[in-house]
C-alpha cells in the first residue's frame, strides 16, 4: 500500500480525519486497514551436538503479506504444519516473528514494547483449538471470562465484574447460573462458548480463531459458526479464521488465504477460490470435499509425497516435488506472487 508524505501537523490531523491512519514511522499516512502484515518471517532453530549449536532454520512462516479490513473474515486454510498456527500467533506477538511488520489500526506491532504491546491487547484476541486446555481447571467461569476485564481496568469492583460477565456469556448462549462452575463441568461445545465469551468480553475488533471448532462433533461446530456470525454482524469484530476444513471457511469467510510450507500460494475472495482455482495446490485441497450426492463423479488431484519442513537454504517452489505439473523452472526458481484477477492472486508460473 503506497504511502503519502505529508508536512505539518494540520495535513495529518485533515487526512486522519478523512479516513488516513498514521504508521508510526517518520510522517507515513496509508488508508486504514484494521490489520496489514508485510513479509512476516518466522524462523525456529534445528539444532544438535552436545552444545546444541544452531545448524539450520525452520521457514516455519516465510514472508506472509495480507490485509484485513474493518469486520472482514480472512479464512486461512492449509494442511497441518504448513505454518497457519504461527502467522496467528507471530501476529499478536504471543511468538515474537524473526521478520516483517505487523501494522494494527496503522500502529506498528513488531516495534512496540512489551508494556505498549499490553495495552493493545484487549483490541486483539484469540480462541484457541482445545477450549479444555486454554481454560484453567482451578477457576471458575466468573473468574475465567472476568480475569481480563479486571485487569485491563474495564471493570472496577466485583459486582461491575459480575454484571458484566453475565452480559457476555448470555451473548454467548450460556446462563449466569454457570458463574460458579469449573471448566469439566462442562461439554466441548460449552467451553468453546466461554473461550469466545472470555475473548469477546475485552470488546476486541480482531479475533484471531486457531481451529476454533475442529475439536467439535459436526452438529456444535455449525452452533459456534452460527454464533461467530452473529457477534461479527452484532460487533463488527474482524476474524482471521485459521481452520483445515474447507467447507466451514466457505461459509464464513469473505477471502480465503491458502497456505504451503510457510507462504501464502492462493489468496481471494471466497466465492472467486472455490469457483476457480489456480494454483495446483488449492485444486488437490478442493478435490478433497466429501460431496453428499454418491452418483456425482468428480476428478481428484492425488498428490504424492508428504509435507516436508522447509530449511535455509531453499530452492525453486515448495511445492514442486509434489505438483502435477512442475516443470523445470518450477525446481530452479521461486515463483512470484502475481495478480491475476480482481484481488485475487496466485503464486505459481503456470496459473492464469
Amino acid at each position: 500500500m503506497a504511502l503519502i508524505r505529508v508536512e505539518g501537523e494540520r495535513s495529518r490531523k485533515l487526512l486522519t480525519s478523512a479516513g488516513f491512519s498514521v504508521v508510526n514511522k517518520g510522517m507515513g499516512i496509508k488508508m486504514a486497514n484494521l490489520l496489514e502484515v508485510n513479509n512476516l518471517k518466522k524462523y525456529f532453530p534445528v539444532r544438535s551436538g552436545l552444545l546444541g549449536l544452531t545448524r539450520s532454520w525452520v521457514r516455519a512462516v516465510d514472508r506472509v503479506s495480507f490485509t484485513m479490513a474493518p469486520g472482514e473474515t480472512l479464512g486461512l486454510v492449509g494442511e497441518s504444519g504448513c505454518g497457519k498456527t504461527t502467522v496467528g500467533r507471530s501476529i499478536l506477538r504471543l511468538i515474537e516473528p524473526t521478520g516483517g511488520e505487523v501494522f494494527f489500526q496503522g500502529v506498528e506491532l513488531t516495534a512496540l514494547s512489551k508494556r505498549r504491546m499490553r495495552a493493545l491487547r484487549p483490541k486483539m484476541q484469540v480462541v484457541s483449538q482445545d477450549p479444555y486446555s486454554s481454560l484453567n481447571p482451578r477457576m471458575v467461569v466468573l473468574d475465567l471470562v472476568g480475569e481480563g476485564l479486571s485487569e485491563h481496568g474495564l471493570a472496577r469492583t466485583a459486582q461491575e465484574k459480575k454484571d458484566l460477565v453475565v452480559e457476555v456469556l448470555e451473548r454467548v448462549g450460556l446462563s449466569a447460573d454457570f458463574l460458579y462452575r469449573y471448566p469439566h463441568e462442562f461439554s466441548g461445545g460449552q467451553r468453546q462458548r466461554i473461550a469466545i465469551a472470555r475473548a469477546i468480553a475485552l470488546k476486541p475488533e480482531l479475533l484471531v480463531c486457531d481451529e476454533a471448532v475442529s475439536a467439535l462433533d459436526v452438529s456444535i461446530q455449525a452452533q459456534i459458526i452460527n454464533l461467530l456470525m452473529e457477534l461479527r454482524q452484532e460487533s463488527k469484530m474482524a476474524y482471521l479464521f485459521i481452520a483445515h476444513d474447507l467447507a466451514v471457511v466457505k461459509h464464513i469467510s469473505h477471502r480465503v488465504a491458502v497456505m504451503y510450507l510457510g507462504q501464502i500460494v492462493e489468496l481471494a475472495p471466497t466465492a472467486e477460490l472455490f469457483a476457480r482455482p489456480l494454483h495446483p495446490y488449492t485444486k488437490a485441497l478442493l478435490a478433497a470435499i466429501p460431496v453428499p450426492d454418491p452418483e456425482y463423479k468428480r476428478e481428484r488431484l492425488i498428490l504424492s509425497g508428504e509435507v516436508g519442513a522447509e530449511t535455509i537454504p531453499g530452492q525453486g517452489c515448495r511445492f514442486a516435488g509434489r505438483c502435477p505439473q512442475a516443470g523445470e523452472e518450477c525446481r530452479r526458481s521461486e515463483p512470484p506472487s502475481v495478480c491475476v484477477g480482481q484481488d485475487h492472486e496466485v503464486k505459481c508460473f503456470y496459473a492464469g
